[in-house]
């Protein structure tokens, strides 16, 4: 017989080569002896399951056949979801993610393929095969020639999420990549995207941005809220008055970047068992219990921001009793004490344990990981500054550089550069040990390209 380099020559070589007859190989394999030789022949085309049979009975691995596959059954011949469909799902279950990225660019020229390709994107992130999802969003997303279709969103907020990782520089262009989109997705996801978006770019200290974004999610949610729609069962998502609640939350972190506590304690307010809650359900007690917690906490708070020395035991107190506000807690204290010279040795020895790096939850939700990075980098630093406060040296120095390494790893420029000029600020009382390990990751700094114009110090 005669061999070529396709799979119908390959197959002609091991019946060839093993003395076999094509009914013997078609009944190894579990195949009509018709139809193999129908496929041999090249009058019917070959299905995923006949190959991965064949492929098992020539004793080689699967996917073997798969480059040679996409170029005889998908590309040079009629397009067929039939065959498309399930050779895509085999190459994400086989990890063959190369093989899934030319078969779908091959077939993107038909945009009637990109709602099943979208719908297979959807069923691939239920089943977590999160990297072939990514590859079909992307895919989806560069073909739809509609540029305000809600699909084209939705794969924008899927590849969005995906985007995000404890990297800030990256993470900033993942908000700027996606925000477009924001707006165009139906409300059964928006009102999550804008939670996710003003989580990223609260981790970032966009403050413009993250006001303008909390505003509007707390405009629309209220809408949602007055119209009836309570909770939304479309979503796994939060019920409604969370989404009004938060925006006001985030607005009070807006005021107090900028040390403005009267605007702060306005927006806390607002949050604190509001009135316009109509006959809560279980669930929304429950969210408006956690919103009264973290009001009450935040007018602790903001007394001693502003210097009121003599309200750190009751806020004390009060945190001590609520483990999932200890970590954020601590993080705030240790600023004031910084910004107005108080003596906090007692809390830092109540609360040691808590100063590690660890997954925060709060009553109704897990803590964005970003901001818990960034906060805990900043409780670093500040550790740092109010030890060296205290003229404890190697300790303050020590937190810096812990506060330095945890910079670099989340791409922070402005804790890099933070903890840079306090290091060399104080860098004469550093001991031998801390100044080794302060140098090697300035080298690793400089490893970054985008870092190579750093002067070795």
């Amino acid at each position: 017989m005669k061999t070529t380099a396709t799979i119908r020559g390959e197959i002609e070589r091991f019946i060839d080569e093993h003395g076999m007859t094509i009914n013997q190989f078609a009944k190894a394999a579990g195949i009509n002896s018709g139809t193999l030789s129908s496929i041999i022949n090249g009058r019917r085309p070959l299905s995923m399951k006949q190959l991965d049979q064949i492929t098992s009975i020539m004793g080689l691995e699967d996917g073997h056949f798969y480059e040679m596959y996409i170029y005889e059954c998908i590309f040079h011949s009629t397009p067929d979801w039939r065959r498309l469909g399930p050779f895509l799902y085999r190459c994400a279950e086989l990890d063959r993610l190369d093989s899934l990225d030319t078969a779908v660019r091959m077939t993107l020229d038909n945009t009637a393929y990109l709602p099943m390709l979208y719908e297979l994107a959807e069923r691939f992130v239920q089943e977590a095969k999160y990297k072939a999802a990514i590859l079909l969003y992307e895919c989806v997303a560069e073909s739809e020639k509609y540029q305000h279709s809600e699909r084209l969103a939705l794969c924008q907020y899927r590849l969005f999420k995906h985007r995000i990782e404890n990297n800030q520089e990256s993470n900033g262009r993942a908000v700027v990549l996606f925000e477009p989109y924001l707006e165009r997705l139906n409300e059964a996801y928006q009102l999550d995207a804008y939670v996710r978006v003003i989580n990223v770019s609260f981790s970032l200290d966009r403050w413009d941005n993250v006001r303008s974004l909390a505003e509007r999610m707390g405009k629309k949610a209220r809408v949602q809220y007055d119209n009836g729609n309570y909770l939304d069962t479309n979503t796994p998502n939060q019920p409604v008055i969370f989404y009004v609640l938060y925006s006001y939350l985030v607005l009070e972190n807006c005021c107090a970047a900028i040390d403005d506590y009267d605007g702060a304690l306005h927006h806390v307010s607002q949050y604190d068992y509001p009135d316009w809650v109509i006959n809560p359900s279980e669930q929304e007690q429950k969210i408006l219990n956690q919103f009264h917690e973290w009001a009450t906490a935040n007018r602790y708070l903001y007394r001693l921001l502003s210097g009121d020395r003599e309200v750190l035991p009751e806020y004390v107190e009060y945190i001590s009793t609520r483990e999932d506000e200890i970590f954020i807690a601590l993080c705030n204290i240790v600023l004031a004490a910084n910004r107005h010279k108080m003596q906090i040795d007692h809390v830092l020895e109540q609360f040691k344990d808590y100063i590690v790096y660890k997954e925060q939850r709060n009553k109704i939700t897990k803590i964005n990981e970003q901001m818990t990075l960034n906060n805990y980098t900043r409780l670093l630093a500040e550790l740092g500054i109010y030890y060296l406060n205290a003229k404890q040296y190697d300790r303050g120095l020590a937190y810096i550089v812990d506060s330095f390494e945890y910079s670099i790893r989340i791409r922070s420029d402005k804790g890099m550069l933070r903890c840079m000029g306090l290091f060399e600020q104080f860098r004469s009382f550093a001991s031998p040990e801390i100044q080794q390990r302060y140098q090697e990751l300035i080298t690793e700094v400089q490893k970054l390209s985008v870092y190579a114009w750093m002067p070795v110090v």
